[in-house]
C-alpha cells in the first residue's frame, strides 16, 4: 500500500504529568485533540484504565464526549472499552447517545483485557471470567446497535438502528481472528505488544470474511512516536513513557515522569531489555529519520492506518512531536 493512502490518528491515555492534576490532564487532551484535527489527523481515540494515577481516561465515553464537544470533524473514539467491564446495554446508549449527539463521529474500539490490576478488575466485573464471554457479550452489543425486530422488548434507546462502527482491538492472535471472522476492522496494540505484530495482522488477513461493515480487510497498527528536530531531543523525549514503563514493571505506577538526561542510571541490564523490548514499536527521531522508519513499517505490515501514543511530559512538545510525525508522513 502507498504511503500516502496510510492515515494518521492519535492514541491518547490522558496521560498526568507529574505536578500535574487529572483535570489538567483532561483538559491537555482537548487541547491536543483541536490540535490534531487542525493539522489532519483522522481519529482520536482514548482508552480505558483504572486504578492507575497517571491515565485520566477511565470514564472513557465520558471523556468522549467532553472531546467531541470540543472539536468538528476529528473522529473520537475508544481505543478501546474493555467490553467485560460493562453491561452491553450500557455501552450501546453510552454510544448511542455519543452517536445521536455527534452524527458520523464516532468509533467503537473493543478490547477483552480488564485495564488494570486483578484486584480492580475483581472490582469492575465482579467475579466474572477474564475476557472468556467476550465474544458472547459482543454478540449481543451487536445486536443492540441492529434495527429493531418487531416485538423486540430489549432495546438501547438511542443505540439501536445507528452505525456506530465496531473495531476489534488486541495484543494477540485471539481478537484478530475473530474480528477477520466476523468482518469488522482490527487494530493491533503494537505500542506495547510487538512480537505477535505480525502473526496477529496476518490471522486477522487469513481469516477474513466479508461483512456488511468491511467488503475487505482493514487493519490499523498502534504505535509509539517520538519526533523533534533532532535525535537526540527525541530520544530525550521518550525518557517518559521509558521511567513510566519502568515504574510500572515495578509495580510503583504513578504520574508521566519529567525526561531525564540519562536513563542508563535509573534501570538495571534485565529492565532494560524489558522494556526496550515492549516499546519496540516505537518510531524516534527527527522527521527524516521518522519518515524512513514509517517507510519500513508499513512495508512490513501493510496496514490502512497508523494510531499513533505519544507519552510526552511537556504538552507543547507532545503537540509539535505530533506536527512533526504529520509532516513525516506527508513526505513519503
Amino acid at each position: 500500500m502507498a504511503a500516502n493512502a496510510v492515515t494518521l490518528s492519535i492514541l491518547d491515555l490522558c496521560p498526568v504529568p507529574q505536578g500535574s492534576t487529572p483535570a489538567q490532564a483532561l483538559h491537555n487532551s482537548l487541547a491536543l485533540a483541536q490540535h490534531a484535527e487542525s493539522i489532519g489527523y483522522k481519529r482520536f481515540w482514548v482508552a480505558e484504565h483504572h486504578n492507575m494515577t497517571g491515565i485520566a481516561s477511565a470514564a472513557t465515553s465520558v471523556v468522549m464526549g467532553y472531546l467531541a464537544g470540543g472539536t468538528e470533524r476529528i473522529r473520537i473514539g475508544s481505543g478501546g472499552i474493555m467490553l467485560p467491564n460493562h453491561a452491553p446495554l450500557q455501552i450501546a446508549e453510552q454510544f448511542g447517545t455519543l452517536e445521536s449527539l455527534y452524527p458520523g463521529r464516532i468509533d467503537l474500539g473493543l478490547g477483552r483485557a480488564p485495564g488494570t490490576d486483578p484486584a480492580t478488575a475483581q472490582a469492575l466485573r465482579r467475579g466474572r471470567a477474564d475476557g472468556e464471554d467476550f465474544p458472547h457479550m459482543l454478540d449481543e452489543l451487536r445486536r443492540l446497535f441492529a434495527q429493531p425486530q418487531p416485538g423486540q422488548r430489549l432495546r438501547a434507546v438511542p443505540g439501536a438502528g445507528l452505525d456506530v462502527p465496531i473495531w476489534l482491538l488486541g495484543s494477540s492472535t485471539f481478537s484478530a481472528q475473530l474480528a477477520g471472522r466476523l468482518g469488522l476492522p482490527f487494530a493491533f496494540a503494537g505500542q506495547f505488544s510487538p512480537d505477535y505484530m505480525l502473526a496477529a495482522l496476518r490471522t486477522y488477513r487469513e481469516n477474513f470474511e466479508p461483512s456488511a461493515q468491511l467488503d475487505q480487510p482493514h487493519a490499523m497498527l498502534g504505535i509509539n512516536a517520538y519526533v523533534a528536530d533532532s535525535r537526540d531531543e527525541a530520544h530525550h523525549l521518550a525518557t517518559s513513557h521509558q521511567q513510566a514503563f519502568l515504574n510500572l514493571m515495578r509495580g510503583q505506577p504513578g504520574p508521566l515522569p519529567p525526561p531525564v538526561a540519562d536513563i542508563e542510571t535509573l534501570w538495571q541490564p534485565h529492565e532494560r531489555h524489558s522494556v526496550l523490548s515492549t516499546l519496540a514499536g516505537t518510531l524516534v527521531g527527527e522527521p527524516a529519520t521518522v519518515a524512513q522508519q514509517i517507510s519500513d513499517l508499513l512495508e512490513r505490515t501493510e496496514v490502512q492506518e497508523l494510531i499513533v501514543n505519544s507519552s510526552i511530559y511537556d504538552q507543547p512538545l507532545r503537540r509539535q512531536s505530533y506536527t512533526l510525525l504529520m509532516q513525516a508522513m506527508r513526505e513519503l
